[in-house]
């Protein structure tokens, strides 16, 4: 397993593209295979493009990537948002986990997306010795797309590097994308994003001080406020792991606004399992494994303790099902 030699992504201004390629130069004699894109969760489909990578690059080119901290449609369309699925640390890690032997992740910018399609594979072959370019069927690079399959094949042909396009994971009938996973996520279905991404969906955050109607409940919890701009599964109460201090437990989560309590801040709520530690301030690590049920308005205390009980009894029989079957 490789380790990142430098996980923080990069801010380019001007023409620092050139001095970035620069600085992730294979060493001496080394030459390198590349594929270039968001890799936003690096799912299943990502994976399925890298193995392809992997098998070309054997037995003596780098398999490279080059990706982004940001979504280049929030550049060209600045009125755009597009949530993200993972950090750009946790993406740089995965690819490394994967096999990468080279992540190069940068800030997209619109100085990058300007840059002509004869500069920017001039500085692939130049700075990272490439020799060959891995893509997706609909892959284009440079100002306005310019730098489309047809045109990497002849560029190619002159510059000494081949193109190799892989077509798309295809699972249940439908490509494996980014956008199939935020999509799954805003349904609540956590169990189809496990399916695609390979893993749980999971998100990260410092535990915060609440009002504490939990600990009054019985169900003491860990309260999260969403972080911006990362997708968020649907509201409801999930059968979750989470990970604080290094210790993973079996967790209930609710994500919501707490109608019976008539408040409207959106928070993430995980009651840990057998658990009662004091953990404000620290990092917790949310992993999502199935949806109990949607979110919901209870007629008293008493009947929203039944059925916390019940969520409870549900999580715990379901991950403690997940867990053997991880480990059969």
């Amino acid at each position: 397993m490789s380790t990142p030699e430098n996980p923080a992504p990069r801010a380019l201004d001007g023409g620092s593209f050139r001095q970035a390629l620069a600085d992730a130069a294979p060493p001496p004699g080394g030459e390198t295979v590349i594929t270039i894109g968001v890799f936003d969760g690096v799912h299943r489909g990502h994976r399925h493009l890298l193995q392809r990578m992997f098998e070309l690059a054997a037995p003596s080119l780098i398999p490279t990537v080059i990706t982004f901290s940001n979504h280049p449609a929030e550049v060209v369309n600045p009125d755009r948002t597009v949530n993200k699925i993972i950090t750009p640390e946790e993406k740089v890690q995965l690819l490394y986990d994967a096999g990468v032997g080279r992540v190069i992740c940068l800030e997209f910018t619109n100085e990058l997306a300007n840059l002509d399609a004869n500069e920017f594979t001039a500085l692939l072959v130049d700075c990272l010795k490439m020799r060959g370019i891995v893509t997706g069927p609909d892959f284009a690079l440079g100002r306005n797309r310019s730098g489309n399959l047809e045109y990497l094949h002849r560029r190619g042909a002159s510059l000494g590097f081949w193109v190799e396009t892989v077509a798309p994971l295809e699972l249940e009938g439908e490509a494996v994308r980014s956008r199939r996973v935020r999509n799954s996520l805003a349904d609540g279905n956590v169990d189809g994003a496990e399916y695609l991404l390979g893993r749980p969906y999971a998100t990260d955050g410092v535990v915060v001080h609440g009002a504490k109607m939990g600990r009054q409940l019985g169900f003491p919890t860990a309260n999260i406020i969403p972080t911006q701009n990362f997708v968020i599964p649907a509201d409801g109460v999930y059968a979750t792991y989470a990970t604080v201090n290094g210790v993973r437990h079996l967790a209930a989560t609710s994500i919501g606004v707490r109608p019976t309590f008539g408040l409207s801040q959106r928070l993430i709520e995980a009651h840990l399992l057998d658990f009662s530690d004091d953990i404000y301030d620290e990092n917790l690590r949310l992993e999502f494994v199935s949806r109990l049920r949607g979110q919901e308005t209870f007629d008293g205390i008493d009947a929203l303790i039944t059925q916390m009980n019940r969520d409870v009894d549900n999580a715990r029989r379901i991950l403690e099902e997940h867990d053997r079957l991880d480990n059969a």
